[in-house]
Order: C-alpha cells, then structure tokens, then sequence
C-alpha cells in the first residue's frame, strides 16, 4: 500500500466494513455473519470484498465447505475488536463529567469466585460512590478473557492458563483442589482409602480441565491417580461439576473452601489423594488499553490497593491435612 493510501485509509474508509468484518470472523462465515446482522448474504459478501481491495490483503480464505482467517485477518480482527470495544464504551465516557463519580461498571467473573477481598472492595466503593453502577456476569473462564479483551467488560476474575499481553494480571487469590465423591458414591464415607481406591473410577470435571487448560493440574492430577480417562460429565460451572459428584455420576474436583460445608454437611466425602494438592490461582485481569469512565478507574484503583496491602499468604485458601472423620 502506497503511503498516500496509507495516509488516506482512515478518512476514505467506510467503518461499517471493519464492524461487518468482525461478525464475519466470530460467527465463522459469511452466512451466519448475515444472520446476525439482518442482512442478505451478498452484502456480505461484497462488504469483505471491498475491505480486502481497500487494505489490499487477502483476509480469509473461503472456498465451498472451507473458511480459515489469513494472518492479516486475524490482525484486522484484533484491531476491530478494540475499535469496537472502544466505540461502545463513548456514551458512559462522555456521560461521566459530573462532580460526583458516576459511570457504570462491568464485572465478568467465572463460577466459583469466593474473596473477601474483591467483595470488600466492592461494597467500600459503592458506598463511596452510591451513583456508580455494577453488572456481574458469570462466563468460563476463556469467555472472561475474551469480555475483557473486547472492553464488554471492565474487570474479570478467572483462571488464567496463558496469559495475553493485551492485559493486566494480578492474583486475586490462591485455593487448592481435591476429589469428591457424592453419597451414593461406592467410596462415600469409607476411611482409610488409597489413590489406588481411586483407579478406573469414572469422574465428572470442569470443561477446562485438560492439558491445555486452565486447570491442567487438575488434569495432572486425574491422570496420576488413573481415574477412567472419559469423563462422564463435564461444565464451565462449579454448580453443576457439585451436582454431578452428589447425583453420583462420578468423582470430580472442586475447591477444598467451597466443598467444607458440603462435607460438613455429610453431601460430599472427600477423597485422597490429601496432600500436594492442586495450586490454583484466580486472578483479577483488566485492559489498559481501554478508555474507562472514573467509576472504573476507581474500582481498579481500590482492588490493586487492596491486593497490593494484603499479602498473598492472607489471600491463600489453606490446604488442608489429610481429613479426620
């Protein structure tokens, strides 16, 4: 591209193009890209077109039956992402000019969050701050990711198995993992067992429980204790994984703090192994590269002040000694 052109784009460029590209990328092809956006399929068609004359790149590669983003693409994307997230959030920038702090502030966290910290922080600053606004949405972790990195969200609290360097990260707080079984379970309330107890029994996990996931040591620890490599049910969320162990589908891992009171309450037992348990770190991720109202700003500032002020071992979920029952 020639550098007048180059000097050119964003003046000449219909920015429709950039937003219908978007959709074509996320929904996968042209005709589910025009379903979403109410159009006809040639439309469509004919908008990528011209996007791709204008930046003179080839963007995807679509022949019948076959749809792969070239490396431009997937370039273009990351920018219209952020052109997107941008845009959307212009009538809370422009809103939030009063004395007081306003604004509105998203939270996309995944399924199991417990801290005391985040929630503290939380009530001080609305109390603070009474005309602020919040929304939390529950997402698997990989979706918390993606809300941030797209500005729907201001702040998320997940897992984190890779991290992108579009974003912040900050340990929110640490917990350890263990294997459950539910009260019909052949295993449920037998003392004394072994890892070797455990061997082919069927299990239940979380959705990113695997060798590329966000809670591969979990998976680490699965395979160790040789536990049927199919899992009988899996889910994104922690609700549905306790469900699953106390309907009797299988043995499955959940955090040590949140299944204490289920194993008080005689619903779950827990299984070994019990010592050298799963490390897992939930943390709090936000983009700096996007433009936030003073609401959020705030926010960010209280949280980073609190996990800053509160060391890590105060923010640690205790592994537990071998159970006594």
């Amino acid at each position: 591209m020639e550098e007048h052109s180059k000097k050119r784009l964003p003046w000449d460029l219909d920015w429709n193009l950039l937003r219908t590209f978007m959709v074509i990328v996320e929904h996968g092809g042209i005709t589910l890209a025009a379903d979403h956006l109410g159009l006809k399929q040639p439309t469509v068609s004919n908008a990528l077109r011209r996007l791709e004359e204008r930046v003179e790149k080839r963007l995807i590669d679509r022949k019948p039956n076959y749809f792969r983003v070239s490396a431009a693409g997937k370039l273009l994307y990351q920018e219209c992402v952020e052109i997107f997230g941008s845009v959307s959030r212009l009538p809370d920038i422009i809103r939030d000019i009063e004395d007081d702090i306003t604004g509105h502030v998203s939270i996309a966290m995944t399924s199991h969050v417990t801290s005391p910290l985040f929630d503290a922080a939380l009530g001080q600053f609305n109390k603070e701050n009474p005309k602020a606004t919040f929304s939390i949405s529950r997402f698997e972790s990989q979706e918390v990711i993606k809300s941030v990195i797209q500005k729907r969200a201001t702040v998320g609290v997940c897992l984190v198995n890779k991290k992108d360097p579009r974003l912040q990260y900050q340990i929110l707080y640490r917990e350890y993992f263990g294997f459950y079984c539910g009260p019909m379970h052949r295993l449920f309330a037998k003392d004394d067992l072994k890892l070797r107890d455990l061997e082919g029994e069927p299990s239940v996990s979380f959705q990113t429980d695997h060798e590329s996931g966000s809670l591969h040591a979990v998976a680490h620890l699965r395979s160790k204790t040789k536990l049927a490599s199919q899992l009988t049910g899996v889910s994104p969320n922690l609700q549905e994984v306790r469900r699953m162990i106390m309907a009797g589908l299988g043995i499955g891992p959940l955090p040590l703090h949140i299944a204490q009171r289920d194993v008080d309450d005689g619903n779950l037992w827990q299984l070994p192994p019990y010592k050298n348990l799963p490390e897992i770190d939930i943390y709090l991720i936000f983009n700096p590269r996007s433009k936030k109202n003073r609401a959020e700003n705030g926010l960010i500032s209280l949280l980073l002040k609190g996990i800053n002020e509160t060391p890590l071992e105060k923010r640690t979920y205790k592994n537990t000694n071998p159970p006594v029952y």
